[in-house]
């Protein structure tokens, strides 16, 4: 259990509080690391940050921006970010942030239902998808671009009511800031409370809109206080390579922890080559990934073992086969296994002392000739990695286990700020998400079909809905009390609408889950049921099921409506022997590629991570009980129970 003695009451009640501390203590340490023009890591100390911190807070108010005001950041991770973010928040202001991969519709929905006057913008790409349709966005007066732009650009968000601003002139403006005015910017901080609003973060809805989900500072305070318990090996001036968007909880939420921690960050891109490059450049002691990240790298290097020799192929892989057995071992001894059902720890040891004695030598060879050389490609420096926003697969995990890589694995949800539990850096174990956050309850209920079925805990390895409460928990959807009653109790316990169990260590397992939001394997949430009602408005479609929970895409199982398809096999002379056959046939497959290509694309609102990559068609409509409820929902674990086969075949 995370030890809750070791919770930090000292960092301030408010994130820019917290921010203020940490220049006192650490001001030469390294809080940035951007590349310039020629590849070079030029560093920025936490007392230069801070000094722009207060510049930038300077130059806004002057944009009119106060306490309270809601502020769109539509960019994505970069240093001018981090700087926004603080000085926002040094204001009392409350960030509405979005990455550059979002649609039109989205940003013109977040800023309109957010009431935002003022937004900064990546470049003027994105600002472009604003000014599309901006008679959606009314009271948008003001757009402040990080990159530079054109005097069209201008022209035209002028033309609709709204003044561009070049935020590299809001720099040169905060420079002049007098030392009264730096005061008094300070003086507002402390006015800032606790359960003030930072930030509001909108995630897909069931509907196709976003909902707002409302974080305080306390909800980000309650993390970093024991942020240490959890990352026991990280040292004042460690530096953090960052990749993931920022807008991302995840990945923000981590950002508060490492200068909670005194850390520093290194922005790469979420690019194989350029991340390696970069991690050899800086060699970064952490880092936070999605699974589908690391699992590419870990793909590119099999990749380059297969142009090797026979010889060369063959040690390389009984190697990481040694390394997986004595990983495993290891856990044994350690007493490190997760007990799902209760057994005296010495049986593990006794079980697992003498494969871990003849392994050892196997195990020193690897390290001496590959591992460490493995190691080596990622800068040879890091602490842990952690990855979170998707479910790590086994394959990916034991691999980099086996090469000696400490590979931890957490769990949240973005209503939680939105961490909810990590493995300890210290004492990792597999096969779990790693224990839960000190300021946080958790329990795990009975579930039936989906629901609760009781309030009470029930005992550890026993499956259920995971839910908690605590400081960390939301203060609501914006603007949507009755979502927010729809997830949180009266008693304040939130449902997580995952199914998952505690182990007698204490420690998390993720199961499955009872909501339909699926997470993909580079942490995209996808609503199924919005893309669902888009197919099946095609007259050859009477049933959709998307699915492709921790995959790298979506795939379909598809029920056709049998009336329409053969029909239209009579009407094209197609030949078939049964019902069966005839959605084997070519025509028929390329009939329901075009039309599911037709109705989910980006013409039709869709992003690339929410297009069917893949589809199966099922012979036989769904039945009440099997497939579907009395009301005719999707029972949709039932379903890809069912039809186990053919939804391994979408993913093979």
């Amino acid at each position: 259990m995370i030890d809750e003695s070791k919770m930090d009451k000292t960092l301030g009640r408010t994130i820019p509080v917290m921010f203020r501390e940490k220049i006192k203590k650490v001001p030469n340490h390294t809080l940035q690391a951007v590349k310039n023009k020629s590849g070079v890591f030029v560093r920025y100390s936490y007392s230069q940050v801070y000094q722009h911190v207060i510049e930038m807070a300077s130059s806004f108010r002057k944009l009119g921006i106060k306490k309270g005001d809601n502020v769109g950041l539509m960019a994505d991770n970069r240093r001018e970010w981090l700087i926004t973010d603080f000085a926002l928040l040094s204001l009392g202001a409350v960030d509405v942030p979005r990455g550059c991969d979002s649609m039109g519709v989205e940003m013109r929905f977040i800023l309109n239902f957010a009431e935002c006057r003022v937004c900064f913008f990546e470049n003027s790409k994105q600002l472009e998808k604003v000014l599309e349709k901006a008679e959606e966005v009314p009271l948008l007066k003001t757009a402040v671009l990080f990159d530079y732009f054109e005097d069209s650009v201008v022209r035209d968000a002028r033309a609709r009511g709204i003044e561009v601003v070049n935020y590299h002139f809001l720099e040169s403006e905060g420079v002049n800031v007098t030392r009264d005015e730096w005061l008094e910017i300070e003086r507002g901080m402390d006015e800032i409370s606790p359960d003030d609003v930072a930030t509001i973060i909108f995630t897909s809805g069931t509907t196709g809109l976003p909902k707002g989900v409302q974080l305080t500072h306390d909800n980000y305070i309650a993390q970093c206080e024991v942020a240490h318990s959890v990352l026991g090996l990280m040292q004042p001036g460690d530096i953090w390579l960052t990749v993931l968007p920022i807008w991302h909880s995840f990945e923000r939420a981590f950002c508060y922890m490492v200068v909670a921690l005194e850390g520093g960050f290194a922005y790469s891109k979420p690019i194989a080559s350029v991340m390696l490059q970069d991690m050899n450049l800086i060699q970064p002691q952490w880092m936070n990934v999605v699974p589908r990240l690391f699992e590419a790298v870990a793909q590119g290097l099999f990749r380059e073992v297969k142009k090797q020799s026979g010889m060369q192929q063959f040690f390389f892989h009984n190697a990481i086969i040694v390394g997986k057995m004595y990983y495993k071992m290891k856990e044994r001894v350690l007493g490190l296994r997760c007990r799902y059902r209760w057994y005296p720890r010495v049986l593990d040891v006794l079980w697992g002392i003498v494969p871990f004695v003849l392994l050892w030598p196997l195990h020193m060879i690897g390290e001496v000739t590959l591992y460490k050389k493995l190691r080596a490609r990622f800068g040879g420096n890091f602490r842990a990695v952690i990855s979170g926003g998707g479910a790590l697969q086994p394959g990916t995990e034991a691999f980099y286990h086996a090469i000696g890589f400490n590979l931890l694995e957490g769990y949240g949800m973005t209503e939680c700020a939105p961490v909810i539990s990590v493995r300890n850096s210290k004492k990792p174990r597999s096969n779990n998400v790693g224990w839960v956050f000190p300021s946080f309850d958790v329990k795990i209920v009975a579930e039936k079909d989906g629901k609760v079925e009781s309030g009470e805990p029930l005992k550890p390895g026993r499956r259920g809905i995971i839910m908690v409460r605590g400081r960390q928990v939301m203060k609501g959807y914006y603007k949507r009390p009755d979502l927010t009653e729809g997830v949180v109790d009266s008693e304040g316990w939130l449902n997580t609408g995952d199914l998952g169990m505690i182990s007698y260590d204490e420690e998390l397992k993720i199961v499955g889950r009872t909501k339909d939001t699926i997470v993909l394997l580079g942490g995209e949430n996808i609503e199924p049921q919005v893309i669902e009602k888009a197919v099946n408005s095609s007259p050859y479609i009477e049933r959709t099921v998307v699915v492709g929970q921790d995959k790298r895409y979506l795939g379909a199982l598809i029920v056709p409506d049998q009336h329409s398809v053969l029909s239209y096999a009579e009407e094209n002379n197609i030949l078939y022997d049964n019902y069966e056959a005839l959605l084997e046939t070519n025509e028929i497959q390329n009939l329901f590629r075009t039309e599911i290509d037709t109705l989910d694309n980006a013409k039709t609102g869709f992003r690339t991570c929410e297009r069917i990559f893949k589809f199966v068609l099922l012979k036989k409509s769904f039945e009440i009980g099997e497939e579907v409820n009395a009301k005719q929902e999707l029972m949709r674990h039932k379903i890809v129970k069912k039809y186990e086969k053919e939804y391994n075949s979408l993913f093979k």
